[in-house]
């Protein structure tokens, strides 16, 4: 959960509705690219590009001037007589190129193909003066300068299945500097789906399983730059062979691609190849492909830079708040790699539970609650060395800064500590505990026990959200709701995992339904106010429709959902929802939820014939 600004709503004096209500930022969020999924589409292989070759006029490229597509002296054409001609001014000086292509859906691959010569006057060998960046949508495939100049053309390939199903806008734009001239030549550009249909729905099949990860940094004097190494062992589960795996860099939203926060280098076990997503995604073409139930192990040196702010991933002066940084593999299933963008509304995360041991290397000053057992051992002069083990989690995130620690065990025996930054009165901290102890009692008693060991909760009334969730470790402010909800993930979204970008609903409509009945309400009526903003708004949407209908998130995914979930309650009695909730929960542990199960279970836990429920209720999958 990441709630609506706090700021707005006065500390201490949080509704539930807003402190239910995932985060709105304070400035929307930058448009992403939208990354549908379809399993259940034919593969109907196709080149879109048109005119690629520049022989038929420019249509239906757009370009920034009449000069760019050309057939003048000076380049020449790698087939044909025509060509794409940017930049080569030798002054300050833009060129784009551009056209809006529909990539088919249901294919096994989908691959940007264009011939490329680079020539220059700059003499540098080391400063990437002029540059050459290829997008489709607002994402970056590949950027290429001057240092790349060629002797003739090169041909370029890109991968960019993940766009399979949508009408984007495939782009170039060159730059170059205030002297000396670059020019970029493009010819042959082609965008062309290809191989077998993607399998069934019935192929459920989710790669690379049984991740297991270790992760060894050092962090610097203020806990704000970790540099080390990070290796991954993973299993290919899919009769499919795997050629490759993709690690999210999601942080690197945080940052820019020439300015990343998250970096990833000296690759082991596969070669990196092009980022993409915004530089969120890192492809590794693995050394030998992997047969189903063949492991591989892929390792790289990793830093990251924690930049300033009260976020998820962000300092707030002597605080640092490290969440996502970690580069985690995406998922591989029926659908294909799940490639989506960050989404700074909500979340974009979907990864398969997995094994952590990480050893961060610190300041003694510094405290560093983790997810997983912790375990403290001396290090060098000063310095700690903090040990945290994790099992069948789906990320890991830590804190480090001079925080004021307090603990204590729920009832049913959770050790429980929270860490308050300079500010927090101890009275406040003490009402955490207490909470906490409280919640996850509550949670547990609902839907299974608390698996993880310990928990930990870090509390900052500067975050501009109510909260967030990772395994076994949660950000929050002051707020007995927000910190219910949050701890309510460990179980929706920690232990039943989904698919958080393409079915928001599955984690925070449950958990927000969790806190209500561990807060003692009834959800009775909330159903009867609801108000749909269009025919197309549904419980269910994804990310990519919420980033666009920001202001309607909170109240249909959380408040709607929530409703939804309590009038299904009503229909099937309070014994039977309770007991389809345990159960479904037990069935799902550690594994991921889809809409259809779940609606698959309900349906089975009754006579009635729930298809109106859903429909009414705009439940779809």
């Amino acid at each position: 959960m990441r709630s609506t600004p706090h700021r707005a709503l006065g500390a201490g004096a949080l509704t539930v509705a807003a402190l239910a209500a995932l985060s709105l930022p304070t400035t929307p969020a930058a448009a992403q690219p939208t990354v549908q999924h379809s399993a259940a589409a034919t593969c109907t292989p196709a080149q879109v590009v048109a005119n690629g070759g520049f022989e038929s006029g420019t249509s239906p490229w757009s370009q920034s001037s009449s000069t760019v597509i050309t057939s003048r002296s000076g380049q020449s054409a790698h087939g044909g007589s025509s060509y794409a001609w940017l930049d080569g001014v030798g002054s300050n000086h833009t060129d784009t190129l551009s056209q809006s292509v529909t990539i088919p859906a249901g294919c096994a691959g989908a691959t940007l193909t264009f011939w490329l010569h680079i020539d220059t006057d700059e003499t540098t060998s080391s400063v990437a003066y002029d540059k050459l960046t290829a997008k489709i949508g607002t994402t970056t495939l590949a950027t290429y300068s001057n240092l790349d100049d060629t002797t003739g053309y090169v041909q370029k390939s890109l991968d960019v299945s993940a766009f399979a199903g949508q009408s984007v806008n495939l782009s170039f734009t060159g730059t170059e500097d205030s002297s000396l001239q670059t020019s970029f030549v493009l010819d042959d550009i082609a965008l062309a789906t290809s191989g077998d249909t993607t399998p069934p729905t019935t192929d459920a099949t989710r790669t690379p399983a049984a991740p297991s990860y270790t992760v060894n940094l050092s962090s610097d004097t203020s806990g704000t730059v970790w540099t080390g190494h990070e290796s991954v062992s993973f299993t290919n589960a899919s009769a499919t062979a795997l050629s490759e795996v993709y690690l999210r860099l999601w942080d690197n939203y945080h940052g820019t691609c020439d300015a990343m926060p998250i970096r990833v280098s000296n690759v082991t076990g596969g070669a990196a190849g092009a980022l993409s997503v915004n530089c969120t995604a890192l492809k590794i073409d693995l050394s030998n492909p992997l047969n189903q139930g063949q492991s591989a192990t892929i390792g790289f040196d990793l830093g990251i830079t924690v930049p300033s702010g009260a976020d998820r991933f962000g300092h707030d002066g002597a605080y640092s708040f490290i969440g996502n940084a970690l580069p985690v593999l995406a998922v591989r299933d029926s659908a294909g790699w799940h490639l989506d963008p960050y989404t700074n509304n909500g979340e974009s995360f979907y990864s398969l539970a997995a094994d952590f041991k990480v050893t961060l290397d610190h300041p003694s000053s510094l405290l560093v609650p983790a997810t997983g057992t912790s375990t403290d051992t001396p290090g060098s002069s000063g310095r700690t060395v903090t040990t945290a083990t994790a099992a069948k989690v789906r990320d890991f995130a830590w804190a480090a800064g001079p925080f004021t620690k307090i603990s204590g065990i729920s009832t049913a025996g959770v050790p429980i500590a929270v860490y308050s930054v300079a500010g927090i009165s101890s009275s406040s901290a003490q009402s955490m505990l207490s909470t906490a102890k409280s919640a996850v009692d509550a949670h547990a008693s609902r839907f299974g026990a608390y698996p993880y060991g310990e928990l930990d909760a870090v509390i900052d009334n500067n975050y501009w959200f109510g909260g967030m969730e990772y395994p076994g470790f949660v950000l929050d402010l002051v707020s007995t709701t927000a910190l219910t909800h949050e701890i309510g993930h460990q179980w929706w979204y920690g232990i039943v995992g989904d698919d958080e970008y393409n079915s928001p609903w599955l984690d925070e409509a449950f958990t927000d339904y969790a806190t209500d009945l561990a807060l003692g309400k009834t959800g009775s009526n909330c159903w009867s106010g609801v108000s749909w903003a269009s025919s197309t708004e549904k419980i269910t949407n994804s990310m990519a429709y919420w980033d666009a209908h920001s202001s309607r998130y909170s109240t249909v995914v959380y408040d709607y959902g929530k409703c939804a979930l309590h009038d299904l309650r009503r229909v099937l009695g309070d014994t039977a929802m309770a007991k389809l909730l345990k159960d479904y929960a037990a069935a799902h542990w550690y594994g991921v939820s889809t809409t259809a199960e779940f609606k698959s279970a309900a349906q089975a836990a009754t006579s009635t014939d729930l298809a109106s429920f859903w429909s009414q209720h705009r439940i779809d999958g």
